[in-house]
């Protein structure tokens, strides 16, 4: 995931994280001094709001080893990472760790508090969260990727950093180290105890041949509906006729726009090729509190044992709210399907396709 002018640098790491389990761009280093572009742990005055916690000022952290995790709300690789830094904080936070998410926003639903309290609550996050939907910590810290992790040791230096999924023991394994050298006693050399479930889940990386792809007609990739995307204008749409490996099509009246694309009356459906054992649709209403119901089809067939939490083994599901909805997960073998969507009501917005 990326924004501005490092766009396809960032999307190009995502993109191979989702083909193997470690990337070759992930950075990790507890070295000192600390690694270019490190150093102090920048201020957090840039968030324009907080959760669980009243504002944090640098000097509320002085003396304590402290993890800044960057993440957006409807990103599968943040997702993922979250049961890990959950465990962390529940088990060295009377340590001395404090974990510190901050919530920059990449398609508009997310700039909502609304939106991101509910996300908290959701995800059962209960560190203190700042809302950064101006990019002003963002900013600070010149991040460029959900999820990115930053770990300060107890004089307020950067000396670690990890951007994407993975090494999970060697990033706890600084923690302890960090925690001790800030004097703290009789750190458990154990790593913590983590359950995923559902989208927290793991990617099944072996198995992974599809990656994320927007709908919005800015960064997608793969559009295969006759004619090709008509920007900004409303537009009947017609499915291909044979859908290649990681191509869609639309079929029915849709709008598309540069972050997503919107269903504009009666049915319409969302066709995709995919190869991978989930399938995760960003979407939500077009008007708060009109809810859109749906349906989800495997290759034409009802998904039964192949359903997610979000939809049930006919395939039905609901659209309440804007987030990341999960609708596919499949059993071995892994094959390539095609996954279709009907909409029965107008008024969706849909954003971005991910995969694990």
């Amino acid at each position: 995931m990326t924004i501005g002018i490092n766009q396809d640098r960032r999307r190009f790491l995502f993109r191979a994280l989702a083909s193997m389990a470690l990337s070759q761009f992930d950075t990790f280093s507890v070295a000192a001094p600390p690694l270019l572009g490190e150093g102090k742990l920048p201020s957090l005055d840039g968030a324009t709001g907080w959760l669980n916690s009243q504002p944090i000022k640098s000097a509320d952290l002085h003396g304590k080893v402290v993890l800044v995790d960057f993440w957006t709300y409807t990103c599968i690789n943040w997702r993922r990472t979250l049961p890990y830094i959950r465990a962390w904080d529940m088990k060295y936070r009377s340590r001395g760790l404090v974990v510190i998410g901050v919530h920059t926003p990449e398609f508009a639903f997310e700039h909502d508090p609304e939106n991101v309290c509910q996300a908290v609550k959701e995800t059962g996050i209960d560190y203190p969260v700042a809302i950064d939907s101006n990019y002003g910590v963002w900013r600070a810290f010149a991040n460029e990727y959900w999820p990115a992790l930053y770990l300060a040791d107890a004089q307020g230096r950067i000396r670690c950093h990890k951007f994407g999924e993975g090494d999970y023991e060697q990033s706890e394994r600084t923690i302890q180290r960090f925690l001790k050298e800030a004097g703290s006693k009789d750190i458990d050399s154990g790593l913590a105890s983590v359950e995923a479930k559902g989208a927290e889940a793991n990617a099944d990386w072996n198995d992974l041949q599809s990656g994320e792809n927007y709908m919005g007609y800015e960064r997608t990739e793969g559009f295969s509906s006759p004619g090709g995307v008509v920007f900004d204008k409303n537009h009947d749409y017609t499915p291909s006729d044979r859908l290649q490996m990681n191509q869609w099509s639309l079929a029915g009246n849709w709008t598309a726009q540069k972050q997503k694309i919107v269903l504009n009356a009666g049915k319409g459906r969302i066709l995709y090729r995919f190869h991978a054992r989930d399938l995760h649709l960003v979407m939500g209403p077009a008007m708060r509190g009109a809810p859109v119901r749906f349906r989800v089809r495997i290759d034409g067939q009802s998904p039964g044992a192949s359903h997610s939490v979000d939809i049930d083994e006919k395939g039905n599901g609901t659209i309440t709210e804007p987030r990341m909805y999960q609708l596919i997960r499949q059993s071995k073998p892994i094959r390539d399907r095609t996954f279709e969507i009907e909409f029965l009501d107008a008024g969706v917005e849909a954003f971005s396709f991910t995969f694990g």
